[in-house]
């Protein structure tokens, strides 16, 4: 992903941009275990709409900012760094950094904004390491946190750590109060193909009912999305 710059941070097209591919990324969401590069794909355009209209302390906004620097860091030789492009011996190391980094933003700034992403950032990880106790904790608190946006993100991904401990029918019920109330995040569609996807095992008929509607969506990524997961379905 190409690192995020303040003009373009200032840009309605970019931030437009960055909408829509958040929409992209969870609509193609495989089990939980498989995220690997799509956990932090969506944190990190978590963060550049949060840039985009944030206007909070200074203070945070730094820490924040320097943290998707890092996130967004080159691998490479570390003696090419400057003030403007980090960069890290190894993706190891970048990780180690990145996650310290947000762990500092969660653990100094706990009920802010700042905190919820850092807390998001830290479910992702988890998720990724296969750690599900640790990445239910994190995605709890930030559904639960006051910004609804990265609420609605996080009960997707608690949705997935549910199903991944065969909890479906908690997975659903938060599934189904994002396409209740979705956010500018995460579209109604979004959630309901985000949920046709969680009971595609377990009912695929229930799922089929849910996501065929989508594939007349006119939003493109929606139908494409949408076609493919009718296409993953059980045939009748």
């Amino acid at each position: 992903m190409a690192r995020l710059t303040r003009k373009e941070l200032k840009s309605d097209k970019f931030a437009l941009e960055v909408q829509h591919s958040v929409e992209y990324v969870s609509e193609h969401r495989q089990q939980l275990i498989r995220w690997g590069g799509i956990a932090v794909a969506v944190v990190v355009l978590m963060l550049a709409v949060y840039l985009y209209r944030s206007h909070m302390h200074s203070v945070r906004q730094e820490a924040l900012h320097h943290a998707i620097q890092i996130q967004n860091a080159g691998i490479g030789n570390a003696a090419a760094a400057s003030p403007y492009a980090i960069m890290y011996a190894s993706d190891a190391e970048r990780q180690k950094a990145a996650i310290q980094a947000f762990t500092e933003l969660a653990t100094k700034y706990p009920g802010t904004d700042e905190g919820a992403i850092g807390e998001f950032f830290l479910g992702t990880n988890a998720s990724d390491q296969g750690n599900l106790a640790e990445a239910e904790k994190r995605f709890k608190l930030v559904a639960d946190s006051g910004n609804r946006n990265y609420a609605s993100m996080a009960k997707l991904s608690l949705a997935q750590v549910y199903a991944s401990q065969g909890k479906l029918a908690d997975g659903e019920k938060l599934i189904q109060s994002v396409i209740d109330h979705p956010t500018d995040l995460v579209s109604k569609e979004s959630a309901q193909l985000a949920l046709g996807q969680l009971l595609a095992k377990s009912d695929p008929e229930r799922a089929r009912k849910l996501i065929e509607p989508l594939r007349g969506s006119p939003r493109l990524n929606i139908s494409k999305a949408a076609i493919t997961a009718i296409a993953e379905l059980p045939q009748k």
